[in-house]
């Protein structure tokens, strides 16, 4: 089959420049402060492997650690261990997968539809969809995951169109290091993917052909690096207390409790599922670009009369049997439809550019920029953040310059100058949020302004902390790892001269602090937290106590 021809030349000016600006702003939140709960817990994880040199065992608030598997852990150790501790190297390996999964998806949106404007536009679709730059800046495991299992399906796509061994050993090893990223479930998306294109072009025989056995057999095998560990650390070692109790299996829970146990409620660590969550949460996670992926789903599964339906099933098929499990689920979390945005953006772009009239694009596009730009200059009305910010207040002007003199400045379709329009629109929203509303909303963020100022002003001093009130932030910005203690008889025990962090909620000495920070869980926002007049009723305190 042909190579697709090239598009003109000023269509790929056009992308070159919409593609730079995507993924700058990606890096945009690469220097803010990593965020707690999670990022916070998941980098002092990586720390402890990095500073211990042990890459077998998790921990943390110093004891064994049983939740996520490996894989993100190993990256970001080893980023540590060549760049030192930092913001920017906690999330570069991060940015640079979610990257890698884009490179994927231009290559999977050209097999399949063998044209270069979808590839382009799926690349731009996901990476100005805003949870995908969300999570490149509150970073978990979602940006390696997102790109393993893109990466994966293209693979295993050639292998099968193709026959050859190494695109299935490819396939298998993105996998299998999937596995070790998120468990079990991460197969569901990449297996939905390849079987039901199959299944639904009745290639019935292609389905049971010997290669996905070995596919199956190289993928278990890539992951044995996690069954060791966890064995190593948690089977090996039936007295250790996980969970509350001894005598827990790394590899049953592995195998079990960490996926099936989420999904049905019933391990040890447990949610409330919505059945509707992710129909509304996709609304917002997906913009701008939401409201077309609905109507190209839409399309999709049901082809006007005459239409031939669907040229593939690999994007449909993987992206809806995985939605649909997360919707059953009894664990659910915003960021986990990340891994089959890559799946959504290309279903949008071969969408768009099949649409035979702009109007219909034009005027949603449009309605869903206005609203953004109405949204966010409420925002910052409302929250005024109170930061100037010379570099991001002129990268502003100039993408908004951009975005109004766009089909002066290239030779462009509507349909591209409405694609455009919506990256740069994206572009500019995150913006601010990166160099506006976050840097502000982080310095609430107690642990880390604590140790930041314990940094500055008590270099060497030790830092105690109580143990149920162990922050994460805390131990990721200290210079050195605090001690915690059971509870504030202990502290005639520790020699002085020492600085205890304690937060409000646990008492206060009867003494004058050094220092006192604010403190909110800034992963959940609320109108109160937002609006200056009701904000400080919503604030905790952490105290810096010295001890000489």
């Amino acid at each position: 089959m042909p190579e697709p021809s090239p598009p003109p030349s000023s269509s790929a000016r056009l992308f070159a420049v919409l593609l730079a600006l995507a993924v700058a702003v990606n890096f945009s939140g690469l220097f803010l402060t990593i965020i707690g709960v999670d990022g916070t817990l998941y980098a002092s994880i990586a720390r402890t492997m990095a500073l211990r040199g042990n890459f077998v065992e998790l921990s943390a608030n110093g004891t064994d650690w049983l939740d996520k598997p490996h894989f993100p852990f190993w990256i970001t150790a080893l980023s540590f261990q060549a760049f030192g501790f930092s913001n920017w190297s906690y999330k570069l390996p991060a940015i640079l997968f979610l990257l890698g999964g884009a490179g994927y998806t231009y290559l999977l949106a050209l097999r399949l539809y063998r044209s270069v404007e979808i590839a382009r536009w799926s690349v731009l679709v996901l990476l100005t969809a805003q949870h995908i730059i969300l999570s490149n800046t509150d970073v978990r495991a979602e940006p390696y995951l997102t790109a393993l299992i893109i990466g994966s399906i293209y693979h295993f796509q050639r292998a099968w169109t193709e026959n050859r061994f190494l695109q299935l050993f490819l396939g298998s090893l993105l996998a299998g290091c999937a596995v070790m990223t998120k468990g079990l479930f991460a197969l569901v998306p990449i297996a939905a993917a390849v079987g039901g294109h199959l299944l639904l072009t009745r290639n019935w025989k292609e389905l049971f052909h010997v290669r996905w056995v070995i596919a199956a057999i190289l993928t278990f095998v890539f992951f044995t690096p996690e069954l060791f560990a966890l064995y190593s650390q948690f089977d090996l070692h039936p007295e250790k207390l996980v969970f509350g109790r001894s005598g827990v299996s790394g590899l049953r829970f592995f195998f079990w409790d960490s996926q099936f146990g989420r999904f049905f409620n019933t391990g040890p660590i447990t949610g409330k599922g919505d059945p509707s969550f992710f129909l509304h949460t996709v609304l917002w996670a997906f913009l701008p670009w939401s409201l077309l992926l609905y109507a190209a789903m839409y399309r999709r599964i049901r082809p006007a009369p005459g239409g031939s339906g669907s040229p593939e099933w690999y994007t449909v098929a993987g992206s809806l049997v995985t939605f649909v499990m997360f919707s059953l689920s009894g664990f659910q979390l915003p960021h986990y439809l990340n891994i089959v945005f890559p799946l959504f953006a290309i279903v949008t772009a071969s969408f768009v550019h099949d649409l035979r009239g702009v109007k219909g694009l034009r005027n949603t596009q449009y309605a869903v920029i206005a609203l953004a730009f109405i949204a966010i200059g409420l925002l910052h009305g409302l929250f005024r953040p109170g930061i100037r910010n010379l570099p991001v207040s002129a990268a502003m002007v100039l993408v908004l310059v951009l975005f109004i003199l766009l089909p002066r400045l290239f030779r462009a379709s509507e349909k591209e100058i409405v694609v455009g329009r919506s990256v740069l629109a994206a572009v500019l929203v995150n913006l601010y949020f990166n160099g506006f509303f976050y840097p502000k909303v982080h310095t609430y963020q107690g642990g880390t302004t604590a140790a930041i100022f314990a940094n500055a002003n008590f270099k060497g001093i030790p830092v105690v902390q109580l143990a149920t009130r162990h922050s994460h932030p805390l131990e990721v910005y200290l210079d050195a790892p605090p001690r915690s203690i059971p509870s504030l008889a202990y502290l005639s025990t520790i020699p002085r001269p020492f600085l205890l962090v304690l937060h409000e909620d646990d008492g206060l000495l009867p003494v004058t602090p050094v220092g006192s920070f604010d403190d909110f869980r800034v992963t959940m926002l609320t109108g109160r937290f937002i609006d200056p007049a009701t904000r400080a009723a919503q604030l905790k305190r952490y105290n810096l106590y010295l001890f000489r």
